[in-house]
């Protein structure tokens, strides 16, 4: 097992700096589509080029981001029924949708976009906008993005079976909303009162 956790941690480490880095992505889009605005309304110049820059920043920030929003365990989730649960069970519910639903759609993703894209490189595809970018790098980014979240899915695999093996603490311990809004109440007052 210390083998696959040894995995696992790069796995992780890989992920956290990935998502931590394209962070900037944003204020690079957000600079993009201020610059692109300010031309457009000062010089009465616009380009589709920059158009489709901002999104292709934005959808990186997003696609290269996820894999770590599953490692951070902050992907949206109803938890009415599953806040109610024991821990365990919480783990064997992760454990199963990490197995059955997350593992095969990100896999099928990963088998259909490695054609998609080579085709998309071999062929020089442009967008279709006139004056528009290239369409190979946005379609990687799809490829990297569920390249990227395949295998923190197989890390938060080992790490669930770990946990419920006892070779490892929750990384994640569930806390109701409540008790989120506790702790974030409980942190404000003490800042307030320094």
């Amino acid at each position: 097992m210390q083998g696959f956790l040894a995995v696992s941690r790069g796995i992780d480490r890989v992920t956290e700096a990935i998502g931590k880095s394209v962070g900037w992505l944003i204020l690079v889009a957000i600079l993009v589509s201020a610059a692109n605005a300010i031309i457009r309304k000062t010089m009465n110049v616009s380009s589709n080029a920059w158009l489709e820059l901002q999104w292709y920043l934005f959808g990186a920030a997003f696609l290269l981001a996820s894999a770590n929003t599953l490692k951070q365990n902050e992907h949206i989730r109803i938890d009415i029924l599953y806040g109610g649960l024991s821990r365990r069970t919480q783990h064997w519910i992760d454990l199963l949708g990490h197995m059955l639903f997350l593992m095969p759609f990100v896999i099928l993703m990963d088998v259909y976009f490695v054609p998609w894209v080579a085709l998309s490189y071999t062929s020089g595809e442009m967008s279709t906008n006139a004056g528009g970018l290239i369409l190979w790098p946005a379609k990687a980014l799809l490829l990297i993005g569920f390249l990227l979240l395949t295998l923190q899915g197989v890390s938060e695999i080992i790490k669930k079976i770990a946990i419920m093996r006892g070779k490892m603490d929750d990384p994640t311990p569930f806390i109701s909303a409540h008790e989120a809004a506790e702790l974030e109440g409980a942190a404000l007052a003490g800042e307030i009162s320094k």
